[in-house]
């Protein structure tokens, strides 16, 4: 069963001490995913471009994508529950003449930091977005 894809943007990031609001858009909608105030700052940290002492975990999993030669591809939100979001990271590597495309479960945080990191496009399924509650409604 193929579902369908919306491509979404990235339109903000809001923090707290508590949370971490993660803002996605599509031109007709709005949605807040909130997770760990910790990712947001790692976000932060991308989004601006700052300088880390160290590489902090993100870093060292895309170190080891490129060692192995191993390519983000995609990241798609998947599925809601309650309000959970679900989310897959899609990885291509070529294997000689065979190219290999692997589909891994993941928090839609860490998927989105990649994403960033990576330029790579984020979807959500048609689904997921239809459940969303619109930003306004949380204002």
């Amino acid at each position: 069963m193929t579902q369908e894809l919306v491509q979404l943007s990235f339109d903000r990031i809001m923090q707290t001490r508590s949370y971490t609001v993660i803002v996605l858009a599509t031109p007709d909608k709005r949605f807040a995913i909130y997770t760990d105030p910790n990712i947001g700052r790692v976000l932060q940290l991308y989004l601006t471009g700052a300088e880390k002492p160290r590489p902090l975990t993100h870093d060292l999993v895309s170190s080891i994508f490129k060692g192995l030669d191993i390519r983000i591809k995609q990241v798609v939100i998947n599925d809601l529950q309650d309000t959970i979001y679900f989310c897959r990271l899609f990885l291509e590597q070529q294997i000689g003449p065979t190219k290999h495309v692997v589909e891994i479960d993941s928090r839609p945080s860490d998927a989105i930091a990649f994403a960033l990191m990576n330029n790579v496009p984020v979807f959500c399924t048609k689904e997921v977005l239809e459940k969303t509650l619109p930003l306004e409604e949380f204002q």
